[in-house]
């Protein structure tokens, strides 16, 4: 053999080598879930698993610390694992709880550090009170339809064949109904919780390690990976704080609070942009996200234009209120739904039912906020400070107001303003701001001026 043909072998070897190491060479995307379950976790999975697809990773790794959250996040995270095309694990660095359980059971597989747990998957309020038995019964299927995703495995003894579910179904119904009772597995009145032994020993996890390189190295057997890990922005942790459901609760609470109080008073204040900023804030980062669209927007602004044409220039609450209130509340629940020109087909129900939720739940605050409110103001701590609480007395130096308005007690005039129930009336050539003690009074009515108290006049209609 000659020496240009062993020069041609070592570097063809070389090159098979070479191209041999780097077609083995492991792609690995890992994704942090170590704060509660919501929109900024949601976030997280949605652009992590964009960029593994952009890498063209070979595996999805979820780093996962956390005690729950809310569930509608949770499952839609949950559809996004199951669904994915490439392979998704998660290592439970301590707590897989709740909603963390739920999206832990969609992967692939399931590595625990000692000690860690994962269960009690049972659906709460705020208050960490269980909910009634129709959420329950939710989460129980879909607990158990998120097992049953990974299939059974097939066991040939002697001449016996039998098919063994690689999860347990009803171990992960136990994780939610404390009266689902598993011989050996769980007992009659409590969640289950699996301890990292507890879940190795159930199938519940395929190993125990005591961080992310033993994982990949230990169990997974691989030596050579690369590992690329999700960086949120500052903008995803923004975004995703907007997007929970108790945050646009708030928002929609300072929206109808804002409207509210803006029309108890005159002109154009505070309370006016309160409710313009929680607007901007509720529609922003859904719009940026592609959920609210020109449209839904525009209705919840004609909502408004109708509500104000209803108060200002229209006599009592009719037709264009009701429609305006309609459309406020259409806009703001739309907003929350991923539809396309109101075509619903591919819309979860379960998406639906918590817009709705959060709307409602909004305006319901937002009533209960404005009761509070006007109840509170002028009383203790900083709502003293909004209303004028000092008695000014004669003794101490100070004067009282001119009462000259006095001497229009008795007189007729005429609504120069419509009054709601304040406005303006004019009695001869005066011009005076009036109360009615009839509620609204359209402009242009006869009106006597029926008291006075300070500087302020009331007037009721002349009857004619």
């Amino acid at each position: 053999m000659s020496k240009r043909q062993v020069i041609l072998i070592l570097i063809f070897s070389i090159c098979t080598l070479t191209a041999f190491g780097a077609a083995s060479q492991k792609n690995i995307f890992t994704i942090d879930l170590k704060k509660e379950i919501g929109g900024t976790t949601w976030i997280y999975v949605q652009k992590g698993f964009a960029q593994a697809e952009e890498k063209a990773a070979d595996l999805i790794l979820i780093h996962m610390n956390t005690y729950g959250g809310e569930v509608l996040f949770a499952d839609s995270i949950r559809t996004k694992v199951l669904n994915s095309h490439i392979p998704v694990y998660a290592f439970i660095d301590n707590n897989a709880a709740s909603a963390g359980a739920l999206i832990a059971i969609a992967c692939d597989k399931i590595f625990m550090r000692n000690g860690a747990m994962i269960g009690a998957a049972t659906v709460v309020n705020s208050s960490g009170e269980a909910m009634p038995d129709k959420y329950q019964s939710y989460m129980r299927a879909t607990m158990r339809a998120t097992a049953e995703a990974h299939g059974r495995d097939t066991l040939i003894t002697g001449q016996d064949t039998s098919y063994v579910w690689k999860r347990n179904p009803q171990i992960a119904e136990a994780m939610v109904d404390e009266r689902i009772v598993i011989e050996g597995v769980s007992e009659a009145g409590k969640t289950l919780t699996f301890t990292s032994e507890e879940a190795l020993r159930n199938g519940y996890c395929e190993g125990i390690a005591n961080n992310l390189k033993e994982v990949i190295e230990k169990h997974l057997e691989y030596s050579n990976y690369t590992i690329t890990s999700f960086q949120p922005s500052i903008w995803d942790e923004i975004k995703g704080f907007f997007m929970s459901s108790i945050v646009q609760g708030i928002l929609i609470m300072l929206i109808i609070g804002g409207i509210y109080f803006e029309l108890q008073t005159p002109g154009i204040g505070f309370a006016l942009g309160v409710a313009i900023t929680a607007a901007v804030l509720y529609f922003l980062p859904l719009y940026i996200d592609g959920l609210a669209a020109h449209w839904e927007i525009l209705i919840f602004i004609v909502g408004l234009a109708l509500l104000a044409v209803e108060l200002f220039a229209l006599p009592g609450f009719g037709f264009f209120g009701f429609l305006g209130v309609v459309l406020i509340l259409s806009g703001l629940t739309l907003s929350l739904i991923d539809n396309v020109v109101f075509d619903f087909e591919a819309v979860k129900i379960s998406l639906v039912r918590k817009a709705i939720i959060t709307v409602l739940g909004g305006l319901g605050g937002g009533f209960a906020l404005t009761i509070y409110l006007s109840s509170r103001i002028g009383g203790r701590g900083w709502f003293k400070q909004m209303a004028l609480n000092t008695s000014l007395l004669k003794e101490e130096g100070y004067v009282g107001v001119a009462t000259e308005v006095k001497r229009f007690v008795g007189q007729t005039g005429v609504a120069s303003t419509d009054l709601r129930p304040s406005g303006k009336i004019k009695v001869d050539s005066n011009t005076l701001d009036a109360i009615s003690e009839e509620g609204f009074i359209e402009k242009g009515e006869s009106v006597i001026v029926s008291k006075q108290e300070g500087a302020q006049v009331y007037v009721v209609r002349t009857g004619d």
